[in-house]
């Protein structure tokens, strides 16, 4: 099942963690250095609802912050 958003079709976005060792400048070290880069992915917050769609009642994945916006009809 894909992690995308049937409301607003928010998905996953690529990103880095980067890993820092050393202390700060402003905290009177000689400041951080880049030790690795690792690349990871930032994923929506899906929720898996019931919903009316098109007035039949569907199992859909739907991001939170579309659910708070009132996009979405619950189907009960």
């Amino acid at each position: 099942m894909s992690k995308i958003c049937a409301i607003c079709g928010k998905k996953p976005v690529a990103g880095r963690t980067i890993v820092r060792r050393g202390m700060a400048k402003k905290k009177g070290g000689v400041g951080q250095k880049i030790t690795g880069i690792t690349p990871r992915r930032f994923l929506p917050n899906l929720k898996t609802i019931h919903a009316l769609i098109n007035g039949v009642p569907k199992k859909v994945r739907v991001c939170v912050k579309c659910l708070k916006a009132g996009k979405v009809v619950k189907a009960v």
